[in-house]
């Protein structure tokens, strides 16, 4: 009877530790983004949705392809790092149902070169790298036509691409490149035009390096983005509301200055 009493006991234990870890892995909330600036908001987001009974656990990486497929094969609950434009690509190439949860930020694209200080001093034939990916490379285009360096179409078509180039006056030669990349071009180029993320992760102070920079008014906000099946989850909402806090608005200004702007 001990015997028997002493095993049921133990059997108890491990139900109840059981229940205990599988109600934990359910607090947990798991977001994918890149490393600078999501993933050093959503370090500043932590504490404050801990104390709403959530276990955020940040995974990141260096593309733009890997986030959006891990959370639509439901590896990973949330990502953060893309635009509007981008995630309709995505989702329009891919087959996918992403869906945007909350707008957090803004960051400035720019156009940077070792080269020059004004891109006035641009020459006649220039090398000039952009993104490859469809949404990044038309903000490329766009920012580069409304100063005057090219010239689109439609100044506006949000998917623009280089057979939409009407007009090269300074006839510059492109090549395209994955975002994360374009960094390194820039001892080899005389113009890279690239991401604030990965501007930031490379030492470059956009509001100060840049040569062209889009205004405070760009369309191009960075989302939290999730699934259909997802997106109204309680824990997944208290992100949201943690991510458009007055704490995370004076962590990007006081962190970024100028280079990341709060959308909210």
């Amino acid at each position: 009877m001990k015997l028997l009493l002493t095993s049921l006991a133990l059997t108890l234990l491990l139900l109840a530790g059981c229940s205990s870890s599988g109600k934990q892995d359910g607090n947990i909330l798991t977001v994918a983004a890149t490393a600078v600036p999501h993933a050093e908001i959503l370090k500043q987001a932590k504490p404050l949705l801990a104390k709403e009974g959530v276990d955020l656990q940040v995974k990141v990486f260096a593309d733009y392809v890997q986030p959006n497929t891990q959370v639509a094969e439901k590896n990973i609950d949330l990502n953060y790092f893309q635009t509007k434009p981008y995630l309709d690509a995505f989702n329009r190439e891919r087959g996918t149902r992403l869906t945007i949860v909350t707008g957090v930020h803004i960051e400035p694209f720019g156009a940077y070169s070792r080269k020059y200080k004004s891109i006035d001093q641009l020459p006649d034939g220039a090398s000039v790298t952009l993104p490859n990916d469809p949404s990044n490379n038309s903000r490329a285009l766009l920012l580069l036509a409304k100063h005057g360096l090219i010239t689109l179409k439609d100044p506006t078509d949000e998917r623009a691409t280089l057979k939409d180039v009407t007009v090269n006056p300074k006839h510059l030669k492109f090549r395209e490149l994955e975002a994360a990349m374009l960094p390194r071009t820039l001892d080899e180029v005389d113009l890279a035009l690239i991401n604030t993320n990965y501007a930031l992760a490379a030492g470059l102070n956009p509001t100060k390096d840049a040569l062209l920079i889009e205004g405070n008014d760009s369309p191009y906000v960075n989302y939290l983005v999730g699934r259909p099946d997802n997106q109204n989850d309680p824990r997944v909402q208290k992100l949201a509301r943690v991510l458009n806090s007055p704490q995370i608005k004076a962590f990007i200004e006081q962190k970024y200055h100028g280079a990341v702007l709060p959308a909210f």
